[in-house]
């Protein structure tokens, strides 16, 4: 067979042979920003030209730091075909982590949206390999900065070549992109992706019994761009010539909805507590969305309540995916096969609200604690691991290495079951399950539970130190703003006794404004844990 290479090359050539009449839509300080593929691909080009004359080699870390916008797809692509790394930095992290990122990843260069300008600024004394930084911005000047040597992007690429060829000797295993796990303890952890691994898991994306992208779509990625790739829907809307709406800086559930209504999205993906926001902009608003063919959601589990609520109240196909970070990062896809459709509509929701089936190229485990294949019966539970052309075999320089990667398969940390039809559903982070009196409780299968009441906006169950128990759970509920004052935590101890054995259900429960999260949106529980930790221990 031919010898082929698999690189971002043939990605973005196929979008500007193929789609130089797609449009490109991109939210940013001035309103909406529209151009087609055609002028895309040439400022691609000429961001290319512009690294060159930079002095940037291939292999040289180039990081971004910046929202979902067009600019950053420019360097999603600009940048590995030129023969560097994209290192997508999180915005959110805080400045001693992003900071520690940096330095780790020996990033040479920065471009910077113009508002994140003083993060990086704070931090700027102690990057030690950063040569420069160029900043994007709406407006004609970038602000004053004492960030030096620093660029306007736009004036760079007034001077770029828009012709500009990049290298045909890239090989399929030279790295392309790298993205740091966000972490509750310890520093984040890299993970290198190569244009191998970027291009099969975009090729995966396009898959009928995956997500589906094609080029009838409108694709708005909600997840961070800076989050895992916006979990590769960059890369897949530009290879298959889809229309991409980019929301640009911290949009809120209202702009979420209209740029749904006002561009024709269709496709769209996004985290729960996104899911959760927008739910609540729908009901009260008068929206036309219509458009939306799917709503992706991943991150973390998405409960039942929500799936009811998008499919039955606002008729929006809502699919529930799995993956991380390490794994580029979709692992499966929660849909019913072709012979589940006639089941009730329970059965259908039980199957729906799992995570779902490996998509194809991805091979899984689920691995008991003694080292034994769990039974495909649903109930026994081991350790998910994981192995495929997209999930990665180490972390970045990192002794943490050891124990995750081992023996060919990547040792997730989650606790899965899987049932007789393959279908996979996560227990609980391995860190997250409650051992209470030697026996495991599922903290996600009580807030899924929690999740399904009709006052609950969120809820949180974490394990506390008990004197004689070990562990035993607290939930954490947020209420609904027209259930407050109107619901009390007996209904909710109720509410879970009818449905788990009398030990499962939480000592206490307890309302709080708003759940803490991390940098991209998931339940932080490790805060909650800190801040209730002597909570029984103080009773005793």
């Amino acid at each position: 067979m031919m010898k082929y290479p698999l690189t971002l090359h043939s990605i973005f050539e196929r979008a500007e042979k193929f789609f130089p009449k797609k449009e490109i839509v991109s939210r940013g300080s001035h309103g909406i920003f529209r151009y087609t593929y055609a002028q895309y691909c040439r400022r691609t080009r000429q961001l290319g030209s512009v690294l060159a004359a930079l002095g940037i080699k291939r292999g040289h870390r180039v990081g971004t730091f910046a929202w979902n916008n067009h600019r950053h797809l420019e360097a999603y692509f600009a940048i590995p075909c030129y023969g560097a790394v994209l290192h997508t930095i999180n915005i959110r992290l805080s400045t001693d982590h992003i900071a520690y990122i940096i330095n780790h990843a020996e990033d040479d260069l920065l471009l910077i949206d113009e508002d994140l300008v003083p993060i990086i600024e704070k931090v700027q004394d102690q990057l030690h390999t950063v040569k420069a930084y160029i900043i994007m911005s709406d407006n004609k000047d970038i602000p004053r900065t004492s960030l030096s040597p620093a660029y306007s992007y736009e004036d760079l690429l007034s001077e770029g070549n828009p012709g500009f060829q990049f290298p045909d000797d890239i090989g399929e295993d030279e790295p392309m992109g790298m993205c740091y796990t966000s972490a509750t303890t310890g520093n984040p952890k890299g993970v290198v992706y190569t244009h191998r691994s970027t291009y099969l898991h975009t090729m995966a994306l396009g898959l009928a019994d995956s997500i589906g992208v094609s080029e009838t779509d409108v694709c708005m990625p909600v997840v961070p761009m800076f989050h895992v790739n916006a979990w590769g829907f960059p890369f897949a809307g530009v290879w298959f010539g889809s229309k991409q709406v980019l929301p640009g800086r911290a949009p809120t559930p209202a702009i979420l909805a209209d740029l749904i209504e006002q561009e024709r999205v269709t496709l769209t993906a996004g985290v729960p507590t996104v899911w959760l926001g927008l739910a609540k902009v729908l009901r009260e608003g008068n929206h036309d969305v219509s458009c939306l063919r799917t709503v992706i959601c991943g991150g973390s589990a998405a409960p039942q309540g929500l799936i009811r609520e998008y499919e039955s109240t606002f008729g929006i196909p809502f699919i529930h995916a799995y993956g991380m970070t390490e794994s580029s990062p979709i692992i499966t896809v929660s849909r019913l096969k072709s012979y589940q459709v006639t089941l009730s509509e329970e059965e259908r929701m039980d199957i729906r609200a799992k995570q779902g089936l490996l998509i194809p190229g991805v091979e899984g485990r689920v691995v008991r604690y003694d080292g034994k294949e769990a039974a495909w019966d649903g109930l026994d539970a081991g350790e998910l691991w994981l192995r495929g052309p997209w999930i990665a075999d180490e972390y970045y320089k990192d002794e943490r290495t050891e124990e995750t990667f081992i023996d060919g398969w990547y040792h997730s940390g989650d606790v899965a079951v899987i049932d007789e039809e393959g279908t996979i559903k996560l227990v609980d982070r391995t860190k997250d399950l409650v051992k209470s009196g030697g026996e495991w409780i599922s903290s996600l299968d009580l807030e899924n539970a929690l999740m399904t009441h009709p006052a609950v906006f969120e809820a949180s169950v974490v394990g506390v130190p008990h004197p004689k128990w070990d562990e035993r759970p607290i939930a954490f509920i947020v209420v609904k703003d027209e259930h407050k004052g109107k619901v009390t935590k007996e209904e909710f101890f109720t509410y879970l006794e009818d449905r788990f054995v009398k030990w499962w259900v939480p000592d206490d429960i307890l309302f709080i404004d708003e759940i803490p999260k991390t940098s991209v949106g998931k339940f932080l529980k490790q805060s909650l844990r800190n801040q209730y930790h002597g909570y029984f221990i103080s009773k005793a």
